[in-house]
């Protein structure tokens, strides 16, 4: 039976170090291709809006390295896709001259590098608005608008298995992409091979987190998966790791709202009836997905704008008066900024670990604070002297909030630090939007270019 094997040893790539005992075992195996994403939206908005990445550039290194040694000494392609964490052109470009001089220290043979851009220019979305194409929002956004592309300052398309084919094609044996569907970086070496859409991309959906689709639990792991055209199989390799009916079925819903769907540029993954069927202690095989093209292609836009410069500052609470009024503290503080500042030209945001700093208003337990609360206060405002300034004033006036019944003179909130601390600039998501294209590669422009001795 043919089949096409693809070990995936990083679920984004850079974010944590990937674990070379298990990708060694993976690389032991034998695979046809090694891949691995790169990037996310998880990061937020300000990594795409200021053009850097979250990840240090030496976890980055070190996970490009690795995988390249690899994939040279088994002469088989390596792909990563969402370069850089945002896939911006400018760490396409930086993952670009890294294989170059990975290469050049280890004197590796000639190579084929193929890379191709994700970000579009805002003036492509603007005349798609005005020759009245609708740029469709998505969880929530409403259709974009000029004002709000005008509000944006970098915007990158994701992209689907279509230039990663048309690199592999042309000869590539490394591909960097752009931002890119996490699936499409697996899903395109496997439709390269003639493979079809129904497992393929499957394929790609299950090795998109590496080891997240495996138990117990352990990030960073390498996962191999294998196609043929019965059906896929996933293998866990490090030797306490398991691909299992339950870790391969519930990775499905990891971070989706429906689990039997995803989404790509040309149609969607439907996995309602997939079978999942327990081959070895490590290895789970599925059938049944099925992939349906969609009648018009619509690629997904990623956008971020600033919002201003930011500062941070901490106070912690363990009075349980305060604590009880912590509200009350934090709505004094504002009336003082108010009074410094107005009401309007900043922001000012209040978290409160310990009691709803994390799920918000969706907290069920907020009427049950903990013994001990952690105060987050961010202040953004067009320079950073006023960001300071506000921050301070917001953090700070939390000392002297006046609350009935307090008796003493020496403030119930202490400070971990004297200062608040400038941070990135503030950035919010402006686009999670779909624009319709004539062809699926039209935002993809694709490169060629060699490395090696």
């Amino acid at each position: 039976m043919r089949s096409m094997s693809i070990i995936c040893p990083n679920g984004h790539l850079g974010f944590a170090p990937l674990r070379t005992d298990s990708f060694q075992r993976g690389v032991a195996a034998g695979p046809d291709c090694i891949a691995a994403d790169s990037g996310s939206d998880d990061v937020g908005p300000v990594p795409l809006g200021s053009d850097t990445s979250t990840s240090p550039q030496a976890w980055q290194r070190h996970d490009l390295e690795q995988m390249l040694l690899a994939a040279r000494k088994l002469g088989v392609p390596m792909i990563v896709g969402s370069a850089g964490d945002t896939g911006a052109n400018s760490r396409v470009d930086l993952y670009v001259r890294l294989i170059k001089e990975i290469a050049a220290e280890h004197g590796l043979a000639p190579f084929k590098i193929g890379y191709f851009y994700s970000e579009v220019d805002k003036e492509r979305v603007r005349r798609a608005l005005r020759d009245g194409a609708q740029v469709a929002g998505l969880d929530g956004y409403a259709d974009l608008t000029e004002a709000e592309l005008d509000a944006t300052d970098r915007i990158v398309a994701v992209a689907g298995v279509h230039p990663y084919i048309e690199l592999l094609e042309a000869g590539a044996d490394v591909v960097i992409g752009g931002r890119s569907s996490d699936a499409a970086v697996f899903a395109a070496p496997a439709l390269h091979r003639g493979f079809d859409a129904d497992k393929a991309y499957y394929l790609g959906k299950v090795l998109e987190c590496a080891s997240f689709c495996a138990e117990p639990y352990g990030g960073k792991e390498t996962v191999m998966g294998e196609i043929s055209a019965e059906d896929v199989r996933v293998t866990a390799m490090h030797p306490d790791q398991r691909c299992t009916i339950a870790s391969v079925a519930g990775h499905a819903m990891y971070e989706r709202s429906n689990p039997y769907e995803e989404y790509f540029a040309g149609g969607k993954l439907d996995m309602t009836h997939c079978h999942y069927e327990q081959l070895t202690d490590k290895t789970t095989r599925i059938t049944g997905s099925r992939f349906l093209p969609a009648d018009q292609v619509r690629v997904k836009l990623e956008g971020a704008g600033k919002v201003g410069e930011r500062y941070l500052g901490l106070c912690g609470i363990r009075d349980p008066y305060t604590i009880e009024n912590v509200d009350r503290v934090i709505a004094w503080a504002r009336d003082k900024v108010r009074e410094r500042f107005g009401d309007s030209g900043y922001a000012l945001h209040y978290k409160v670990y310990g009691r709803d700093g994390v799920m918000g208003d969706l907290e069920p337990l907020r009427d049950q604070p903990g013994h001990e609360l952690c105060v987050m206060v961010q202040g953004v405002a067009p320079t950073a002297e006023m960001a300071e300034e506000l921050t301070l004033t917001g953090l700070r006036q939390m000392f002297y909030a006046r609350l009935p019944d307090v008796k003493g003179t020496a403030g119930s909130v202490s400070f971990p630090l004297d200062e608040v601390v400038r941070t990135s600039a503030a950035y919010r998501w402006t686009l999670n939007h779909t624009l319709p294209v004539a062809d699926a590669r039209e935002l993809f422009p694709t490169h060629l270019t060699e490395a090696g001795a």
